[in-house]
């Protein structure tokens, strides 16, 4: 087809002395494990998820992507995506609210020098703070006003993850002077930061998501962290992998949700009963109707996994080119992650809305939760829709056309 591969080039990383992704992998899977016992009640009860960022918090999965030296985990992307995955697939929520924070905290490095990115860093990793927020394009920006001591942040943002948890807030606002996009660090103990839990939606409940409103809070210059522009004279080929690399994390939350109903659904099956009401008897394990759904499932969460292993090699390779990657290589690289998103996006709504059918009417039981995995992954596909990227990568197989630089909701 002539999509993108890995860029040729050095992949060799540095060496870390922070735990390997063995560790980070075991880490995973132990608080994917213990947030999978009671997945279900918590995901009914919809609290506001601190107990949930206390797990992560204790697991050391905040500090991951912070280099070795600067007393984070050292870990990579790879890493950083197979870590998201794991969670994702015992509760897709906090799934999507450890993604956030990968994306929004390490953001600096991608935008901006690397003193500035360094001293946002320190206090992250001495208290493990947890980042919300988000830099997608709203209709009505967040404005960002020069001042003689540094700027003035204004404005409304309707929805943003991890809100209601976060220390740390990232935001998109644009310059009153010049209309430039800049990346803004606001703290949310900050007189003016007024933020709400008023985002009443049926899945993805606990990702903490909400709005926040800024009224005249001020902004030092260090704090605003770097340019959104998607002027190519601004944005250079490296930075704009913040776009790729973002939108990344949404495939492994949607690849994670499409597993983990699949697996719940498998034990269920095999069980031949439901643990919480035993005389309901299953369908026959040998049923021909049941064996053909479930594969026609797993051959679609394994192809959209293997495109999705393609996009992180692609990935991960153009981040160790550096200023070496070229515009057509980033273009080559978001159009296979694009092709991802839309791999992932289809095998979370198939695999969440087919096994209700597999379960039958007992899945209509809140008791089984099954309910929970379609909710969350079609909420997250609302949010993060891919239909209209589609044109994307078929305007750049046939016309050779950039992508345009888009980030995740």
């Amino acid at each position: 087809m002539g999509v993108a591969t890995a860029p040729s080039g050095p992949t060799a990383e540095s060496v870390r002395t922070g735990p390997d992704r063995v560790h980070w992998l075991r880490a995973a899977r132990e608080t994917a494990d213990d947030l999978a016992t009671d997945a279900v009640a918590r995901e009914q009860a919809g609290k506001t998820p601190f107990d949930e960022v206390s797990r992560l918090r204790e697991a050391g999965l905040f500090t991951l992507l912070v280099p070795a030296e600067a007393g984070g985990g050292g870990a990579d992307w790879p890493t950083a995506y197979a870590v998201v995955r794991e969670i994702s697939a015992a509760d897709g929520a906090i799934g999507q609210l450890l993604g956030c924070h990968y994306f929004l905290s390490w953001s600096a490095r991608f935008l901006t020098e690397f003193t500035p990115a360094a001293r946002a860093e320190r206090p992250s990793v001495a208290d493990q703070l947890c980042w919300g927020g988000g830099f997608a394009r709203q209709e009505l920006p967040l404005t960002l006003a020069r001042k003689a001591d540094g700027y003035v942040l204004d404005g409304r943002q309707s929805y943003a993850t991890g809100l209601l948890v976060a220390d740390r807030l990232a935001v998109r606002a644009e310059r009153v002077d010049t209309g430039e996009p800049f990346a803004v660090v606001v703290d949310p103990a900050h007189h003016g930061v007024r933020i709400d839990g008023d985002t009443d939606t049926f899945g993805q409940r606990l990702a903490a998501g909400g709005s926040v409103e800024f009224d005249a809070v001020p902004v030092s210059a260090d704090n605003v962290v770097g340019s959104l522009s998607v002027d190519e004279d601004v944005l250079s080929p490296s930075a704009a992998l913040t776009s790729p690399v973002g939108r990344l994390l949404s495939v492994q939350i949607l690849l994670g949700m499409a597993e983990g109903v699949l697996a719940e659904a498998r034990e269920y099956s095999r069980a031949g009963h439901s643990p919480w009401h035993p005389a309901w008897p299953v369908g026959s394990p040998q049923d021909p109707q049941v064996l053909a759904v479930y594969g026609e499932l797993i051959v679609l969460a394994r192809s959209a996994s293997a495109l999705t292993e393609q996009a992180v090699e692609a990935v991960h390779g153009g981040l160790a080119r550096g200023e070496d990657l070229s515009y057509d290589e980033y273009a080559e690289i978001s159009v296979l992650v694009t092709m991802a998103e839309a791999a992932a996006s289809r095998a979370a709504q198939e695999s969440t809305a087919r096994v209700l059918d597999i379960v039958g009417a007992r899945s209509a039981s809140s008791r089984l939760g099954f309910d929970r995995f379609w909710r969350n992954a079609r909420t997250h596909t609302l949010y993060e829709p891919v239909a209209h990227r589609l044109r994307d990568v078929g305007d750049h197989f046939l016309n050779g056309a950039h992508p345009p630089f888009v980030l995740p909701v």
